[in-house]
């Protein structure tokens, strides 16, 4: 007897919307960066600064934009953040110059960074 083939369901990757909550296929998805200094990315620090967000319309989209656009971007917050990534990753570090080299970061920038982050909140309201 010849047996019947299933057919495949593809399956389909779905989205939310960043403002409305609302599903779609990822192939329906607007996407864009916006600058957020409280951003940082954990695998490639060229996006530190830089936030994604996905929208299911370009009017949702736009609302997005507009409303990062009137967040400030405030340096010592996105430096805060590459301390943050690297105190919360990766092996412990040890020295004050190692923490240098993990950041990229001069010691002059690490202790502004500890400062704006000591003026708001410390560490742990960071996540």
């Amino acid at each position: 007897m010849w047996k019947r083939r299933k057919k495949r369901v593809r399956a389909v990757r779905l989205e939310l919307c960043d403002v409305c909550a609302a599903t779609f296929p990822q192939d329906e998805a607007v996407r864009g960066y916006v600058p957020d200094s409280s951003s940082v990315s954990p695998r490639n620090d060229w996006f530190d600064g830089l936030r994604l967000i996905t929208a299911c319309s370009t009017e949702h989209f736009a609302a997005l934009r507009k409303t990062y656009q009137r967040r400030p971007f405030t340096q010592e917050e996105l430096w805060a953040a590459k301390v943050d990534r690297v105190l919360t990753s990766g092996p412990p570090v040890l020295t004050f110059m190692e923490l240098e080299c993990r950041t990229g970061l001069d010691e002059r920038e690490i202790r502004r960074a500890i400062a704006w982050h000591n003026e708001h909140g410390g560490w742990r309201a960071m996540r």
